[in-house]
């Protein structure tokens, strides 16, 4: 455990690695520099003991050729020359040379510890495959000594016949003794390489680890509040770099406490120009500190005048209002709050939530005052919305309930009644077709989940088509119905064709319903004035009809707001009409507004996209 304790510190540890990657590298250079130098010589030596096998063979061809002719005094005289030739040649080195005749008997051998076996059989396995005319008879054994050698036996051919043998055993010690020397010379030098890294390692490591041991001293320093501490960088290495960066965060940390107050004064300010009322308490719910909004939605001029005041009392709640719940786990209640004599009341969404401290729980609570007046109209609205839409269906659905009824109860007897409840049950099933459509194609827009598929359209031919459509029924009534463009460079414009024909109908249809027989419709196009920016084509549709009072303008884009009710749903219309107008221009960016004056009539002007030039993208 002390060793494992000891390796804890990062001198120790830097040495340690230093010396097994020197000791790694080492092992394996010289793995690999001992494996390829055995087989140098392994292959070097086989390859020597190979040649000199060739030669002697082809060497004592002629003797043993001579000796199958020759007579036995002469044969023994030529096995004698031939032994002193070997003994000769190879008197430099061990290797024990025996010349075998065809029938493996052995006829001249090295060394006067050979002559023995002259003139034996010689049965090694390698001999007898020479014999046979089989090169390549090598083997390796250890013999009496313990010591490794090598058997070669090379056949002797003559006119590719097999008259005898050569077999050679060399020694194979000085080749290993070689190799041991080798080892040891790259053992030694590891052992004297591990020494010197070891040695360098502490060095380097301790130039390594001596900044960091003053960085942490330094560091132990400042937590006990001394913040007066630089560290000296003398490189710019990584530690050098460490150095600067203690030396950076200990300026920085001065500074931070030097800036607690400003970071104070900063949450004031905060909390002064938040829209949404924030009040603190304490423990037991009395104020501690309110911002500028909460004042005002209050109706408190000064902050001192509700300071120490029990926030249930600025609230206007009792106590039995708020559970207990409230002051530890936090909730959300809604207040009406009177700012002011001169203000109606607002209403305002007050969320408690305890803070915690630890060891102490709840040490006070965050009051946050959020303004939901507008939300509040904004659900009346959708209220008022439902209740319209409900209106508008059960009036043309009771109609159908009384007619269908009378027609049960024998009005169907009578052809003509029939015909006309009937006409009356169908036009009421065609308006109610229509509302639905309408709030369809609102609710589409309202979702965004209808795209628009833009095009190119000349302005001319767009208006041109709607008052084609419309010709019919202004002549119906003697009106006039015209188009005109002002000037002749009006572009045409990118938008969806089907989406502004629906536009336009309704504006046009709006146009002639609420205007006198014989009266006048004009639709007109022109470049949009310099205040709409560049780009932008205005469309006018106007009439000289009965016009819209100043009062209702505001809300001429209400969904289902009529400014006369019973004449328009007497003329077949839903209310939705300038509704679905307006989200259309919408969509495309542009902008639509009513110009009127009861009794002179109405001009709708709206604006919509000029279309790139060719070649260029919008």
């Amino acid at each position: 455990m002390k060793g494992i304790r000891s390796l804890q510190t990062i001198q120790l540890r830097l040495i340690v690695i230093y010396v097994l990657l020197i000791l790694i590298a080492m092992q394996l250079i010289g793995v690999y520099f001992i494996r390829t130098l055995e087989d140098s010589f392994y292959g070097n030596f086989n390859e020597n003991l190979d040649n000199e096998a060739y030669l002697l063979a082809d060497y004592v061809k002629d003797y043993l050729d001579a000796n199958l002719s020759g007579t036995s005094g002469e044969e023994q005289r030529t096995y004698e020359d031939l032994t002193v030739f070997i003994r000769n040649l190879f008197a430099t080195n061990d290797t024990e040379i025996q010349i075998i005749d065809a029938n493996g008997i052995v006829v001249s051998a090295s060394g006067q510890a050979q002559e023995g076996i002259v003139g034996q059989k010689n049965t090694q396995t390698e001999v007898n495959r020479a014999l046979q005319g089989i090169r390549g008879n090598v083997r390796t054994m250890i013999d009496a000594d313990g010591k490794r050698k090598r058997a070669v036996a090379m056949p002797v051919q003559s006119d590719g016949k097999v008259i005898g043998a050569v077999y050679l055993v060399a020694s194979m010690e000085g080749l290993f003794d070689t190799m041991n020397r080798i080892k040891q010379f790259l053992f030694t030098g590891t052992a004297i390489a591990l020494g010197l890294t070891a040695v360098l390692g502490i060095i380097l490591a301790n130039m390594i680890t001596a900044p960091i041991k003053e960085i942490t001293r330094k560091a132990a320093a400042i937590a006990v509040g001394n913040l007066n501490q630089r560290v000296n960088v003398l490189a710019n290495d990584e530690i050098g770099q460490l150095g600067n960066a203690f030396n950076d965060m200990t300026q920085r940390l001065k500074q931070a406490l030097s800036s607690i107050e400003e970071e104070k004064e900063k949450l004031a300010s905060i909390l002064s120009n938040m829209s949404d009322g924030v009040i603190a308490t304490d423990e037991f719910g009395r104020t501690v500190v309110l911002n500028r909004s909460a004042r005002a939605m209050l109706g408190i001029g000064d902050e001192d005048a509700a300071v120490g005041r029990d926030v249930l009392e600025l609230l206007g709640l009792r106590r039995e209002d708020v559970s207990e719940a409230a002051w530890t786990e936090g909730a959300v209640l809604n207040v009406v709050l009177t700012p002011d004599a001169g203000n109606g009341p607002l209403t305002a969404r007050a969320t408690f939530s305890p803070i915690h401290r630890r060891d102490h729980g709840v040490s006070g609570t965050v009051v946050l005052l959020h303004d939901v007046t507008e939300q509040e109209k904004l659900d009346a609205s959708r209220k008022e919305f439902v209740a319209n839409v409900s209106h508008e269906l059960r009036t043309p659905l009771t109609t159908i309930k009384s007619y269908l009824e009378a027609l049960d109860e024998g009005a169907l007897e009578d052809r003509a009644l029939a015909e006309r409840f009937i006409g009356v049950t169908r036009n009421e099933t065609e308006r109610m077709i229509r509302l639905v459509n309408d709030l369809l194609h609102l609710s589409r827009f309202d979702s965004r989940q209808t795209p628009l598929t833009l095009e190119r359209v000349g302005m001319a031919e767009l208006l041109e088509e709607v008052s084609d459509r419309f010709a019919f029924q202004a002549r119906q009534r003697g009106m006039g119905l015209s188009v005109e463009l002002e000037g002749e460079d009006v572009p045409p414009v990118h938008v969806d064709r089907d989406a502004i024909d629906q536009v336009l109908d309704n504006l046009v249809s709006n146009a002639i319903k609420y205007s006198p027989d014989e009266g006048r419709v004009v639709l007109s196009a022109r470049h949009a004035p310099a205040e709409a920016g560049p780009g932008w084509v205005e469309v006018t549709v106007r009439d000289w009809g009965i016009g819209i009072p100043k009062k209702d303008l505001h809300r001429i884009f209400e969904r289902f707001y009529r400014v006369d009710k019973a004449r328009s749903r007497n003329m077949g219309g839903t209310g939705l009409g300038l509704s679905i107008a307006l989200e259309i221009v919408k969509a495309h960016g542009g902008t639509i507004r009513i110009e009127s004056e009861p009794g002179q009539g109405t001009a709708v002007v709206f604006t919509l996209p000029a279309a790139p030039e060719e070649g260029e993208s919008r």
